[in-house]
């Protein structure tokens, strides 16, 4: 389980470096001074096309070999906990008493992880040219979360990584996910943009006084979203309207 705590610094991005946030500094001086928390599935990939029914039917044999249940019992009661936690796993925990790091060893297991990864061309060069230290926080486990960056080629565009783990399992959108993340990169929450496809970990965020991103390629906003993009490269012509 050590292997799975914070992925270490690595050379920043090009245009990434902290300046500190002063009063009545130039718009590019404000988003220098922006940290940057991006989750990782449905927002710097797409993991709706071939991973996550992937992990569905994991989680769901998982579920029913464990608790003894049939398939159909085991996706019902993954969905459930999912819509009342935000995440299957902090049910199976409270209720089951499952064991958060088997459950997600045997839950991302793949063949061929390569093939299933799904990046928009130019994600690379956003990041890099995205202002502000950026950080990776993800209900994922580490060792998919790493060799996703890896595939995707973005790797070193993150200042660090935080996979569900380092936070001891407190899912998105549990409001100790967020402090464990920002006692341990002494960060104050206006400083930090949440950038998610998930509304509920956005409005955790904003209730912390984070600004908010939304990756969704919809057409309504919301309220919990300060800006709302149909994809993560939109990021960069949208600093204005994110508020500091």
């Amino acid at each position: 389980m050590n292997g799975a705590g914070r992925i270490g610094r690595s050379a920043k991005c090009a245009g990434a470096r902290l300046t500190p946030a002063v009063a009545d500094v130039s718009p590019a001086a404000k988003s220098a001074a922006r940290i940057w928390l991006f989750d990782l599935d449905n927002t710097l990939h797409d993991a709706s096309a071939h991973i996550f029914p992937h992990i569905a039917r994991l989680m769901r044999d998982y579920i029913g070999r464990h608790l003894r249940l049939g398939e159909a019992e085991a996706t019902a009661l993954r969905q459930r906990y999912w819509q009342r936690y935000g995440a299957t796993l902090p049910g199976l925990v409270r209720h089951h008493g499952i064991d958060p790091w088997h459950f997600l060893q045997h839950t991302h297991q793949f063949h061929d992880l390569a093939s299933m990864v799904v990046v928009e061309r130019g994600l690379r060069a956003m990041l890099r040219r995205l202002p502000g230290r950026k950080i990776v926080f993800s209900n994922a486990p580490a060792h998919y979360i790493r060799a996703v960056l890896a595939i995707a080629g973005i790797r070193r565009c993150f200042d660090a990584v935080y996979p569900v783990e380092r936070f001891h399992y407190r899912a998105k959108p549990a409001t100790r996910g967020f402090l464990y993340l920002l006692r341990a990169e002494r960060l104050v929450p206006g400083s930090c943009v949440m950038v998610d496809d998930s509304l509920g970990n956005l409005r955790a965020a904003k209730k912390l006084g984070m600004s908010t991103v939304w990756v969704n390629p919809g057409t309504r906003g919301s309220p919990c979203a300060d800006v709302h993009v149909a994809s993560v490269l939109d990021l960069p012509r949208r600093l204005r309207q994110i508020r500091r």
